[in-house]
């Protein structure tokens, strides 16, 4: 068990919990190397996930826009990366008819113009733990190269990309969860979960498309969210493609809810 001494404190908007949110994913998500410009954070993992792979305004700056952008261009390409561009809608205030406000918009209108294409949409999702979840004993927790073993078989992820995802694994400096359903050998499903004070993530929630209704990637949510309860956690968020209808039903029978989005601008 992980000891949790710190205090919790709900956040005072819904804005500033998204913030929180979006903070503790970049904890729980870390790159390999990252830059900081101006307000942005420029993160760099050799292509693996555009998580790890982006450019993430997170405060505004003094720098012209066009010379920031080119700047990102120019570091990217030195990578041999596409340059991406990762923007929410969080804001303090929302315009009507608007996707995103303020900074974000800005730099999306521009974007655009520059021909960047609009990707993965993506729903963040939250939902306070007012009690302990039902915990399955089906579900084992497992070490970071075990775990990585199973979620690679249950996805078909080749060893090239398995290896920079074991790097990502092992640069999370946050306790973790490796759970599974079923065996190493024989998984049926998988989950992470990464805490950070009274807040827990979820990443690579995965089910065998052959296990798919049995109940599978309940428990394993479930499961890690008890022990991330039992550790401090009062509140979990997850990360969702917008398109992913499955994962939708799942999550709401849970409880979650959509707090803000994010999606991706790539260059072409």
């Amino acid at each position: 068990m992980v000891a949790s001494t710190a205090q919790i404190v709900e956040p005072s908007s819904t804005a500033a919990l998204c913030r929180r949110v979006e903070q503790a994913s970049l904890n729980a998500w870390p790159a390999m190397q990252q830059l900081l410009l101006d307000g942005w954070l420029l993160r760099f993992s050799r292509g693996f996930t555009k998580r790890a792979n982006s450019v993430i305004p997170l405060f505004p700056g003094e720098q012209p826009l066009a010379d920031k952008v080119r700047f990102c261009e120019n570091a990217y390409a030195r990578e041999r990366l596409q340059c991406i561009f990762r923007l929410t809608s969080i804001g303090e205030e929302r315009t009507p008819g608007c996707e995103v406000d303020g900074a974000d918009r800005a730099l999306d209108e521009f974007l655009a113009l520059r021909g960047y294409r609009h990707l993965d949409p993506t729903e963040v999702m939250t939902v306070a733990l007012t009690e302990r979840p039902p915990q399955s004993p089906r579900l084992s927790l497992l070490t970071t190269e075990r775990w990585l073993a199973a979620y690679a078989q249950l996805t078909g992820m080749p060893d090239t990309a398995r290896a920079l995802h074991g790097a990502i694994l092992r640069g999370i400096p946050l306790p973790c969860a490796y759970g599974i359903i079923g065996t190493s050998a024989a998984p049926l499903a998988c989950g992470l979960a990464v805490l950070e004070q009274d807040l827990v993530g979820l990443f690579d929630v995965v089910t065998d498309p052959q296990a798919r209704r049995a109940g599978h990637g309940t428990a394993v949510v479930n499961s890690l969210l008890a022990w991330a309860f039992d550790n401090g956690a009062r509140r979990a968020y997850l990360q969702m493609v917008a398109d992913n209808h499955p994962a939708r039903g799942l999550y709401a029978r849970l409880g979650f809810e959509t707090q803000y989005a994010y999606w991706y601008r790539a260059s072409a």
